[in-house]
């Protein structure tokens, strides 16, 4: 038996959230790989699961817990073997498919990747889909052309997960980071992360004009809705946008000025259904790139239990960083 996060949708379609304990055979018969779970986190899409806010869970019961990592006990795939140490990421885990906010899971081999060397658990957790996202969202910077010496990059949501992540990566890549935050009293938390700048979300988060004066070479946006759209009017000549959250809103009112008259290129970043090659990349970057002090900084640990009361927060913008879910405490 192990414990778990248990997902059922009552009569009146609520969500059920409570931790229960399971035995393997209640674990998806589809998969070929199971792990015991040492760590797993809370995202904003686990906040939405477990609360029921958004329709993210499409087959019931669930497990919520897109992230986990951990140990192999058992594999009928040729790529583990028991004693592998594991990160899981996305491929639709805690939405159709039973995912790691548990003590034990059933996954397919496919969707593994191997822990960098070195790499602990906690800390690929500490990192999650947030800071995984956060590197994929770099990369695509560099790889558009946007160099150190181009300008100011623009992190929105800075507070959370992908953007306390993305300023730690670029900051420390030497790109002179601009933090966009609702928090204004976490100013000396982002600086310390590298941010050399902090304004405040209100600059952004209204309807603005469809072009505005020239501010970033490079933007990493976590939020969507009129934040995206203002960030893109601002965007220099030439510059990227990479776009993978949707905190304000799923909307984007904006008009092609940006793109035809400026060149500005909208890049979308999923994390979800990334090829197994791009994963692997990013981790390896994430494993030599990110700052341990700086991830330290970023990281609270909580337990099973605290991430039922944790997954409102996160929804509200109450949680700063990451929270990391030791399953077994």
């Amino acid at each position: 038996m192990f414990n778990a996060i248990l997902l059922n949708k009552n009569e009146d379609g609520t969500t059920n959230a409570r931790i229960t304990q399971l035995d393997d055979g209640q674990l998806p018969a589809d998969g070929d790989v199971t792990v015991r779970v040492d760590y797993s986190t809370i995202n904003f899409k686990d906040g939405l699961a477990i609360t029921g806010k958004s329709p993210v869970v499409r087959k019931w019961p669930m497990i919520p817990g897109i992230d986990g990592a951990g140990e192999v006990v058992a594999s009928s795939h040729p790529d583990w073997k028991a004693g592998d140490a594991f990160i899981l990421n996305g491929w639709g885990v805690g939405e159709v498919h039973m995912g790691c906010l548990a003590q034990r899971a059933k996954l397919k081999g496919d969707w593994l990747i191997a822990q960098p060397a070195g790499m602990t658990s906690r800390t690929a957790m500490a990192i999650g889909t947030a800071g995984y996202t956060a590197m994929l969202c770099a990369m695509a910077l560099q790889e558009q052309g946007v160099a150190k010496d181009s300008g100011d990059i623009l992190v929105t949501g800075a507070s959370g997960g992908v953007g306390s992540v993305a300023i730690s990566i670029l900051s420390t890549w030497g790109y002179r980071v601009v933090a966009s935050t609702g928090k204004l009293g976490e100013a000396d938390y982002l600086k310390s992360l590298g941010a050399a700048d902090v304004i405040d979300r209100a600059e952004l988060s209204a309807p603005g004009k469809p072009l505005q004066k020239e501010r970033w070479a490079g933007v990493v946006d976590s939020v969507g809705s009129h934040t995206l759209a203002n960030a893109l009017a601002q965007t220099r000549y030439g510059g990227t946008v990479a776009a993978c959250g949707l905190a304000q809103g799923m909307d984007l009112p904006t008009s092609v000025a940006p793109f035809i008259l400026r060149g500005v290129k909208l890049i979308g970043v999923d994390s979800v259904m990334a090829p197994k090659a791009r994963r692997v990349d990013a981790w390896q970057r994430l494993a030599r790139d990110l700052d341990p002090a700086k991830l330290d900084r970023i990281t609270q640990e909580i337990t099973l239990g605290d991430a039922l009361i944790h997954a409102k927060d996160i929804l509200e913008g109450k949680v700063r960083g990451r929270l990391v879910v030791n399953v077994n405490a």
